[in-house]
C-alpha cells in the first residue's frame, strides 16, 4: 500500500469490489433523485389539496352568506306586502267612522292589527313612531312642522304612517307631524 498525504488519491477499496460499489452508488444516487422528485410531487399534491380545501370554505361561506342575504330580501318583501294593511287598519282606526262601529267588532279589528305586528316582531322586525319622541331623520320623515299642536319643538305630534325596521336597518321612515 501506498503512503499518499492527500486521502483523495488513496483507494482503500479492492478492484473486485470497485463495479458492485459503483452500481450500489448509481442505485443510491437513482433512489436519491426518485425521492427528490417525489417530495416535490407531494408538495405539489398538498398544496394543490389545501387550495382546494380552501376554495370549498370559502364557497361554503359565500353561498351561506348568499342564502342569508336572499332569505334577509324575501323577509323584507313580505314586509313591504303586509305594512299597506297595516297603514290601512291605522287609518280605518283613526277615521270619524271608527267611532260608530261597535266596541266588539273594533276590539277584533285591533286583535287582527296587533296579530300581524306581532307576527313581523317575531320575524326581527319592529314597528315604531310614536308622539312625544325626539324628531330623528334617520327614522322620521317630517311631513309637516306645526307650532299649534301640543308638545316640545323637534318632537313627533303626531303620526301619520308608522316606520318599520329590521335591526338597525330602517325599512320604511315613519311619516310624522312635527312640532316646530
Amino acid at each position: 500500500m501506498k503512503k499518499h498525504s492527500d486521502n483523495n488519491d488513496v483507494n482503500f477499496e479492492p478492484e473486485e469490489e470497485l463495479g458492485d460499489v459503483a452500481a450500489v452508488q448509481a442505485k443510491f444516487k437513482k433512489l436519491k433523485d426518485e425521492l427528490t422528485k417525489v417530495k416535490q410531487e407531494k408538495q405539489e399534491y398538498l398544496d394543490g389539496w389545501q387550495r382546494c380545501k380552501a376554495d370549498s370554505i370559502n364557497a361554503k361561506k359565500d353561498s351561506e352568506m348568499r342564502s342569508g342575504r336572499t332569505a334577509e330580501l324575501l323577509r323584507e318583501a313580505l314586509v313591504h306586502d303586509i305594512i299597506p294593511a297595516l297603514d290601512s287598519f291605522d287609518m280605518a282606526a283613526g277615521s270619524e267612522a271608527w267611532v260608530e262601529i261597535s266596541d266588539g267588532w273594533k276590539s277584533g279589528m285591533e286583535l287582527v292589527r296587533d296579530q300581524l305586528i306581532e307576527a313581523l316582531r317575531r320575524h326581527g322586525v319592529e314597528r315604531f313612531g310614536k308622539v312625544g319622541d325626539t324628531f330623528d331623520h334617520a327614522l322620521y320623515e317630517a311631513v309637516e312642522e306645526r307650532d299649534d299642536v301640543a308638545g316640545e319643538a323637534g318632537t313627533v305630534a303626531r303620526i301619520l304612517r308608522y316606520g318599520y325596521k329590521a335591526g338597525k336597518r330602517i325599512l320604511r321612515p315613519a311619516q310624522v307631524i312635527v312640532k316646530s
